[in-house]
């Protein structure tokens, strides 16, 4: 889409960003749901010693994301696009029927309403349609506008007002801070003396008939401003029902019926309100996690600054007991560091000179400077925060179904209504007044607030509960794969192994020395940042080996790479490439060593030039400690298909699969053979999980139903790009993803269930005569409540959930390696 560059508008003054010059806006959605996965620079496959070292761009395009484009093929100058607070939105009909009247305001080209931040992004042209005119509007449906959030909002500056108080005192702030609250709470009393009134002396019915209508007055004139408002844009909301109930319960004289509607859908939405603020805050908490200020070392002098006045390459100075409050590395100290709430580890991690550290973490003992690596608001957990919002608001794909069925369900039912009125009195001359009755009770019960909370408020909470735990879900569609994976296929070098491979065995043949080796070997791969690669000059330099980058430098993927040191051009990779491809020879000493070492599963690498071979290396990656037994808990959530795909040797496959609890594995794979392997479980009718460490097996991760990032905190593209980012390195917070996933998925599933039930119970009840218009009011907001409820239950920690599984020996553990 073409789009003009944005600037801030000086001359209007509003501090809005516009948009001056030639921009395409297109009016229609479109929910393309797919994933660019991009890869650039050194990247490597050494899982078989291979190395993939160049620029390798891969672009897969498939079923995955979520993207709103805004279209319209209008060219469109002075286009003001902003993003408004809202008060007041506490559910999915609410946020539909806002953004549907905003949307059909004349110069508004788009319009989006996120429940889950309470937020309206849109754009569109002040000439046609002002800001005034737009918050007008807002107020008129019966919402309004928050006064604007401090722009610090991702940098520690602000706090949630909650902080550290009961339930009962958040309710009575909510109460005292909210309007609705307070006017439901006056209907509310007049209502309940109006009652006492009619109990106590029957004869002073009048009244109490009064009584009832100052509450209909006093609450009900929201509710029909807002329900007519929207009416003007042709939107039949949840209000324009209760204002058709009341105003029928009043004219056939059941003035308390009026007032208990009335008093019962303010209480409800109140309720809601307030539940709804509480998931929202699940995320405000991680706010709370970055100091407001931080100690900067300046010209030898400690100074106090604002975070969002620290820039890079300043040095902080923390304290032990105290937070980090940038992201940055360790110039001077070493310490323990508190990661759980970007990593979710549960122990404390060793940090020393040139580690990193996260703003937001906890320095436990002794004392750090820290050079400064990123400004606050682009921090790890100001990233993550806007991530797991942007990822609330997003729609699942149940989410998506709802909203149609809901766009199709409430005209029927109001059609419905009339014709159960119509019929019995037009056509079979029944008595109006009892029919009339019953249509408005169906109105009533046929609100849609409880089918469309029923997705996202799950949605909101397994999403807001997954980011405290270390898990990173990138919104409401992948929360629902999650949920439905059957089959994993694992990356082997960094994601079941350690990732942190030694060189075992430096073997130079036919009369070369060790030194000459390590020396070449070094050369090259010193322009790598692969783990091996990295091991390999590593041992050089530990053994005092001198050496210099080579030039040149070419990577091929999948097998080696190459540089010219000196006047040679020398190649390190795998053996097969070597024979099968660049037809150089491996002496019969070395293809013996070379098959030895192979079948001890360990990664080889042949080092040559054009004239053969001149020596090989052999490394060896220990298995994550933790593998074994998070494969295990895999087959116990459910996952039948176990698979580790690797472009390793086939003996070091085969001992890692066997050291992971025997799992099926794939060897001596290209990266696009890694991708095909994904397919194929694919087109088997599995849902597939791939996990790896976000930048290798680029391909494999996007194609994958849900691709998963290990170790992503530290990782930018990691942390971008994955459909779920493990934010440290814990293959144990897997198991637990899923099994989120499976009981956000169980809950939603619940609610939607329970939601239609209500309303076919109670549908059976009016056409038996068996309730009232209070009752059906009753059921339709008990049934909110209770849908609400039931998906804020995803924001506790069950015991079950962080309870260790044990590995146990019998546990079975399907072997996938023919599939």
């Amino acid at each position: 889409m073409a789009k003009a560059e944005s600037k801030v508008d000086a001359a209007c003054g509003c501090g809005n960003e516009h948009d001056h010059g030639n921009r395409h806006e297109h009016k229609h959605e479109h929910v393309h749901e797919h994933e660019h996965s991009h890869r650039h620079g050194h990247s490597h496959d050494h899982d078989c010693c291979s190395h993939d070292h160049g620029h390798l761009h891969e672009h897969v395009q498939e079923d995955k994301h979520e993207h709103i484009h805004t279209h319209g093929e209008e060219s469109m100058g002075d286009t003001t696009r902003q993003t408004l607070p809202l008060s007041g939105l506490h559910c999915a009909d609410c946020a539909m029927k806002l953004e549907k009247v905003v949307a059909g305001m004349n110069g508004v080209a788009r319009v989006e309403v996120s429940l889950a931040r309470s937020t309206m992004s849109l754009s569109y042209r002040p000439s046609l349609s002002s800001y005034q005119d737009i918050v007008r509007k807002i107020r008129q449906i019966g919402y309004d506008v928050a006064p604007p959030q401090d722009a610090g909002a991702h940098d520690g500056k602000r706090r949630s007002e909650y902080e550290e108080s009961s339930t009962i005192r958040q309710m009575l702030k909510f109460w005292r801070s909210n309007r609705k609250a307070r006017t439901t709470a006056f209907a509310g009393l007049l209502f309940i003396a109006a009652w006492f009134l009619s109990l106590a002396a029957p004869s002073a019915g009048t009244v109490a008939d009064i009584g009832y209508a100052m509450a209909i007055v006093i609450g009900g004139y929201a509710i029909a401003r807002s329900g007519f408002a929207a009416l003007a844009s042709r939107v039949v909301g949840m209000e324009m029902l209760m204002t058709i109930a009341v105003a029928g319960a009043a004219a056939i004289g059941e003035w308390q019926e009026g007032a208990a509607v009335v008093v019962l859908f303010n209480l409800g939405e109140t309720l809601e309100a307030f539940t709804m603020d509480r998931t929202r805050r699940s995320i405000r908490s991680l706010m709370d996690l970055s100091p407001v200020e931080a100690t900067v070392l300046k010209g030898g002098e400690e100074i106090r600054l604002a975070v969002g006045d620290v820039v890079v390459g300043d040095r902080l100075l923390v304290k032990p007991g105290e937070k980090i409050a940038m992201d940055g590395r360790i110039s001077v100290g070493r310490s323990f560091v508190n990661q759980a709430p970007i990593t979710g580890e549960s122990e404390p991690v060793e940090k020393r000179q040139g580690d990193e550290v996260f703003a937001g973490t906890i320095n436990q003992h002794g004392s750090l400077e820290v050079e400064v690596t990123q400004v606050a608001a682009d921090s790890t957990l100001s990233r993550i925060i806007r991530m797991v919002e942007e990822a609330q608001a997003q729609k699942a794909p149940t989410q998506r179904f709802v909203d149609r069925f809901a766009q199709y369900y409430t005209p029927a039912v109001v059609l419905l209504a009339v014709v159960i009125f119509a019929v019995p009195t037009l056509l079979f001359q029944q008595a109006w007044e009892p029919w009339f009755y019953r249509a408005l009770m169906l109105l009533v019960v046929s609100c849609p607030c409880a089918l469309l909370i029923s997705t996202p408020v799950t949605v909101i909470a397994a999403i807001g509960h997954a980011a405290k735990a270390g898990i990173l879900i990138k919104g409401g569609a992948h929360l629902e794969r999650l949920g439905k994976v059957t089959a994993v296929a694992f990356d082997k070098t960094g994601t079941l192994t350690e990732g942190r491979p030694s060189i075992v065995a430096a073997v130079p043949f036919g009369g070369h020395s060790r030194e000459e080796l390590l020396r070449l070997a070094a050369s090259v791969e010193v322009l790598s940042e692969h783990p091996t690669a990295e091991a390999v000059v590593r041992l050089a330099r530990e053994e005092g080996v001198a050496f210099a980058a080579g030039r040149e430098f070419a990577a091929y993927a999948g097998r080696g790479a190459k540089a010219d040191v000196g006047e040679a051009a020398v190649w390190i990779g795998s053996s097969r490439w070597f024979e099968a491809e660049l037809g150089l020879a491996i002496p019969a000493a070395g293809r013996e060593l070379i098959n030895r070492w192979e079948e001890e599963g360990r990664t080889v690498m042949v080092l040559g030039t054009a004239a053969g071979a001149i020596g090989a290396l052999a490394a060896a990656d220990p298995i994550r400690a933790s593998s074994r037994e998070a494969i295990a808990r895999l087959s116990q959530v459910g996952v039948a298909g176990i698979v580790m795909l690797t472009g390793d040797n086939e003996g070091a496959a085969r001992r890692v699969a066997a050291a992971a609890g025997g799992i099926g594995w794939r060897a001596q794979l290209l990266p696009q053979d890694k991708l095909a392997a994904v397919r194929g479980l694919m087109q088997q009718g599995d849902v597939v999980a791939m996990v790896g460490d976000g930048i290798n097996d680029a391909p494999a991760l996007a194609v994958a139903d849900v691709g998963v990032a290990m170790g992503a905190a530290g990782t930018g593209v990691a942390l971008e790009t994955a459909d779920v980012a493990l934010m440290a390195d814990d293959l144990g917070k897997l198991p637990y993803a899923i099994r989120l996933g499976r009981r956000a998925l169980g809950v939603i599933r619940q609610n939607i269930v329970f939601s239609l039930l209500v309303k076919a119970v109670f549908i059976v009840l009016i056409f038996a005569g068996k309730s009232t218009l209070w009752l059906a009011v009753l059921a339709d907001t008990g049934a909110s409540l209770i849908v609400i409820a039931n998906g804020m239950r995803l924001l506790r920690t069950r015991k079950a959930d962080t309870q260790q599984a044990h590995w146990q020996p019998n546990a079975t553990i399907t072997e996938t390696q023919n599939r």
